[in-house]
């Protein structure tokens, strides 16, 4: 039952709800995103060192993730009581104070829900998994990264200002596209008043299904 759901977590889909223990309290997931963005990333166990600079990186982009209606939350599987003591330690380490949740998910009961248990990388701990979640609470974006490997959350802001901005600009973004940068016509369009309407900074051609404009919603 498990396996099967875990299959059907694909992009577009509708995130899975659950109800669990955090260092904030009970929440119910889908109630605690509400009208928001969510970044919802596991970590592999408590008092781990990759872990604890994830954290502190995630805590430190406040003003950004507010800047974009995200609310971030975490998850490992060790108790809540466990999560707040390894607080202390981040945020003297890191010079950062997570002010957002962390699941405690002794039971794997959310864990698994997700598929962040990888079998053949461990039994019994996550792999870095990462869930952009947007307010309609459909997935849009999943990473998983080795326990080895600490994640690039520049990376992940990244993703949100090109999935805010796609979402209503006839547009895509292209390699390694950052935010003020030239994006990709949709090659759905193709009537030229329909071009001029939408894009009326102009475009460049490079191939009939490649036309580069600027970043529509810029100033």
């Amino acid at each position: 039952m498990v396996q099967a759901l875990i299959k059907s977590l694909l992009l577009g889909d509708i995130t899975p709800d659950f109800t669990a223990n955090t260092t904030h309290g009970l929440i119910s997931f889908h109630d605690w995103i509400g009208d928001s963005w969510c970044v919802f990333f596991s970590h592999p166990r408590d008092f781990t060192p990759v872990c604890t600079t994830e954290l502190g990186a995630a805590a430190r982009l406040k003003t950004e993730f507010d800047r974009r209606n995200i609310k971030p939350i975490a998850l490992s599987v060790d108790s809540v009581e466990s999560h707040k003591k390894w607080l202390k330690d981040i945020t003297e380490t890191q010079k950062a104070e997570v002010y957002f949740p962390i699941i405690g998910d002794e039971s794997h009961q959310v864990s698994e829900l997700y598929g962040m248990i990888h079998p053949n990388a461990s039994e019994t701990v996550t792999v870095r998994c990462t869930f952009i979640i947007d307010p309609a609470k459909k997935i849009r974006l999943v990473l998983t990264y080795p326990a080895s490997t600490g994640r690039n959350f520049e990376e992940i802001l990244r993703v949100i200002d090109s999935l805010q901005l796609t979402d209503s600009n006839f547009v895509a973004t292209p390699a390694g596209w950052k935010w003020g940068e030239d994006c990709v016509i949709l090659p759905s369009i193709t009537d030229q008043a329909d071009l001029k309407k939408k894009f009326p900074k102009g475009w460049k051609e490079l191939k009939p299904y490649l036309r580069m404009t600027p970043q529509p919603d810029k100033k």
